[in-house]
């Protein structure tokens, strides 16, 4: 297994985005964003705080257009809600239910 580390952009600039999801929240926000030694610093402080670090290079150069603090934009609630139910799933709690709202659970009896 790989050592998670921050992505690089096709400048060469390594970039980390956090995003956190509060179900008081309409949406998850992003709650830090940077590149180069930001980037690592928010990578090493998920990993000392055993937070996951999901590397897709597409989502974090999507995410770092949305300002700080402010919740994900409703065209990348698909990729978010997929990743947070797996990740759920992953820590043993994929029975509690998640909702974000625009986004409608998908029938099983399809």
């Amino acid at each position: 297994m790989t050592t998670p580390r921050p992505h690089a952009l096709n400048d060469g600039r390594p970039s980390a985005v956090a995003i956190a999801y509060d179900n008081n929240d309409a949406a998850p926000r992003v709650i830090a964003k940077g590149y180069g030694t930001l980037a690592e610093t928010i990578i090493r402080t998920a990993k000392e705080n055993d937070l996951y670090v999901h590397e897709s290079p597409e989502l974090v150069g999507l995410l770092m257009q949305v300002n700080l603090d402010t919740q994900i934009p409703p065209q990348l609630y698909l990729a978010i809600a997929e990743l947070l139910a797996w990740l759920y799933a992953l820590e043993g709690n994929a029975h509690q239910k998640l909702e974000i709202p625009g986004l409608e659970p998908k029938s099983t009896t399809d």
